[in-house]
């Protein structure tokens, strides 16, 4: 499943993601800024339609949990991401990444043992197919 956010829904999802839930009102005072009841009430509706959160009944109130995991975004966004703006090349990203970012010896030795040692924990018959040259990108994602 492919799971697509706009910038409100991520906002509002790392909210419930971070709380565990929420009613609309929580959700609204946790959010970075400020909208109104309705919009986040429209927000969290739109979200269920698409089945990534779901609610059950509080009183009054309805109280809203996510059912999809913050990995699997990170993992369908990130897919998107490389697929569409690095020409299938996670390593253009990552290369991408280090440029922009400006990462000094110590983060890249860090980044360098976090790709050994995930490459060491993971069995060959599942790895990740990626190339070697970082410049060109992969032709069949």
């Amino acid at each position: 499943m492919e799971i697509s956010f706009g910038e409100r829904e991520l906002d509002v999802m790392g909210v419930l993601w971070e709380l565990g839930s929420g009613t609309v009102a929580e959700v609204r005072d946790a959010l970075p800024t400020a909208l109104a009841y309705t919009t986040v009430l429209t927000i969290l509706r739109n979200l269920e339609g698409k089945g990534l959160v779901r609610h059950e009944g509080e009183g009054k109130a309805y109280r809203y949990f996510p059912v999809v995991a913050r990995t699997a975004a990170r993992r369908s966004a990130l897919s998107r991401l490389v697929d569409k703006l690095f020409h299938g090349s996670p390593e253009a990203l990552v290369a991408q990444l280090v440029h922009d970012r400006g990462l000094d010896a110590a983060e890249l030795e860090r980044l360098s043992r976090a790709l050994r040692d995930d490459a060491a924990a993971t069995p060959p018959d599942t790895a990740p197919d990626v190339t070697s040259d970082a410049a060109e990108p992969r032709r069949d994602a």
